[in-house]
């Protein structure tokens, strides 16, 4: 009886803790980790895959739709993308950003990784990424559409692009990512933020119209207007003037205003 007592004891006792279990529970989380979790759930959620797949597919429609229309003018086609670009990519930021405290993972994100700093900075680079892959694949659709085009329509093909143009463009799209990732911070709610996002150029289109104040306002502070000059590849200083207190507007301050946000808030 005895024997059997100890097995008992023996068998249900806590394993002593090593000191290598204490230096794995000290070990941070390597960023590349939190990274490659916050990369894969732009395609693993439903609205993340949902949106990739019209991003994409919005993309390859809008390049060959605007081929038909305009001719073979490589530069042109890749522009025509910036449109479905500059209307989904911000969404994409939003629900990045905002996803853990909607499907109330936020508690359990932040125990597994009590900084929340890393959490914040690791969900920020893959939609940015993001943009940037996307402003590739409308390049590499716009190369063969040109071509067929040219094809189809027995006329010769532009072939010409300003590489610094092309440049532009693509930071354009990485903006406007930065900029729904930043809104999103700020409100921690995807529909307030959405709604705002999409309304935002209908509104600075009133605002320009107003009179000589509001005009000179959507010139300093509409993102879209102040990021234009960015597909010429020749921006002036105060172009850039510009664009640099948009961005501070409504990125910079937002996203800082945000992370603060993030950190105190009290998770439920």
């Amino acid at each position: 009886m005895t024997r059997a007592g100890d097995r008992l004891t023996d068998i249900t006792a806590p394993s002593p803790v090593t000191k290598d279990d204490k230096m794995n529970a000290d070990r941070p989380i390597p960023f590349r980790r939190l990274l490659a979790v916050e990369a894969r759930k732009l395609v693993d959620t439903r609205s993340g895959m949902i949106i990739a797949l019209v991003m994409v597919g919005l993309v390859a429609a809008s390049v060959v739709a605007r081929g038909a229309v305009v001719g073979p003018k490589l530069q042109t086609l890749v522009g025509t993308a910036g449109i479905a670009l500059g209307t989904l990519l911000p969404v994409l930021g939003i629900l990045t950003v905002t996803g853990e405290w909607a499907h109330r993972t936020a508690l359990t994100t932040f125990v597994l990784e009590p900084r929340r700093h890393r959490i914040v900075a690791a969900k920020c680079l893959p939609p940015l990424l993001a943009a940037v892959a996307l402003s590739l694949f409308a390049m590499l659709v716009a190369v063969p559409a040109t071509a067929v085009v040219s094809g189809m329509q027995n006329v010769p093909a532009v072939w010409e692009v300003q590489p610094l143009a092309l440049l532009g463009w693509t930071g354009g799209n990485v903006l406007v990512a930065a900029a729904g990732l930043a809104l999103g911070a700020l409100l921690l709610n995807a529909p307030a933020a959405i709604v705002i996002n999409l309304s935002t150029p209908v509104l600075w289109a009133v605002v320009g119209r107003l009179d000589s104040a509001g005009a000179t306002l959507a010139e300093w502070l509409d993102l879209g207007t102040t990021a234009a000059p960015l597909t010429s590849g020749d921006m002036t200083w105060s172009e850039g003037a510009r664009l640099a207190t948009s961005v501070a507007f409504w990125i910079a301050i937002p996203l800082a205003a945000g992370l603060v946000r993030v950190l105190r808030k009290e998770v439920t």
